[in-house]
């Protein structure tokens, strides 16, 4: 036992003389102190950083205070009107109801797809569109099941929008849309063009329909809101404005560039 103490107080004074002598042994790597090797720009204005990083995030939002009274809008909405029916919606109509409501519609949605897949000449997309419409619309019983996604052939999305910008047409000012929500002036146009266009094709004859039974827009309005994951207030931040439209901004750049 003896021993022990001794030899522990001999290492305990070797320690307290090296550091004595001021001299420290560095591996050779280099990483014994990281923090030493690194140097800062003294001209780096901070202020001028700052304002760079805020540069990159920026959309152009001329509109910006009537944008966020609708933006407010549509939180009020979605809160007070919106989810509650979306929450009855669920509460009442069994899963597989609801998932077929869902394969019904977007099954609508690829003739918009197709069309705008053929306009942006993608013809291995179009041709994976117009698989999709055609089994689902036969072997999944009028898209009531979505066999081409069970076959491998994915949903894919296509609107004007991403046509425009295929094109080369500019996003122009950012919008916040009354109940649809994000948007800019170029996406709103295309939104216009492919209700017109899904009318004209009557696909199914579900437009006409739609005109005699308001009720069948009602569900679809309902069934996208289900379909939809996005809760106002869950960034839980005060710059929820400015997340959502940076997300959507840079959200479109990719959807049109692929």
């Amino acid at each position: 036992m003896a021993r022990t103490i001794l030899f522990v107080a001999a290492l305990l004074t070797a320690g307290l003389a090296h550091a004595a002598d001021g001299t420290t042994k560095v591996d050779t790597d280099g990483f014994k102190e990281p923090l030493k090797t690194l140097s800062f720009n003294p001209g780096l204005d901070q202020k001028e950083f700052e304002r760079s990083t805020l540069d990159a995030l920026n959309v152009y939002d001329p509109l910006e205070n009537w944008n966020r009274r609708v933006y407010h809008f549509n939180y009020r909405f979605d809160e007070w009107v919106f989810l509650p029916i979306v929450n009855g919606y669920r509460y009442v109509t069994p899963s597989f109801l609801r998932t077929g409501v869902s394969n019904f519609f977007g099954n609508l949605g690829d003739v918009p797809n197709l069309l705008n897949s053929l306009l942006q000449l993608k013809g291995k997309r179009s041709l994976d569109i117009t698989g999709r419409l055609l089994i689902n619309t036969t072997v999944g019983i009028a898209g009531l099941w979505d066999a081409a996604t069970w076959m491998g052939l994915q949903k894919q999305s296509e609107d004007f929008g991403q046509t425009l910008g295929f094109y080369g047409v500019p996003a122009g000012p950012y919008l916040v849309l009354p109940v649809l929500g994000p948007s800019n002036l170029r996406d709103t146009g295309g939104l216009v063009f492919d209700f017109t266009a899904e009318s004209q094709i009557n696909f199914l004859n579900v437009s006409q329909e739609s005109d005699r039974h308001p009720e069948i827009w009602a569900l679809r309005v309902v069934d996208r809101r289900y379909t939809n994951n996005f809760r106002y207030g869950s960034a839980n931040s005060p710059f929820e404005y400015e997340k959502v439209r940076y997300v959507y901004t840079e959200a479109r750049k990719l959807q049109i560039a692929e």
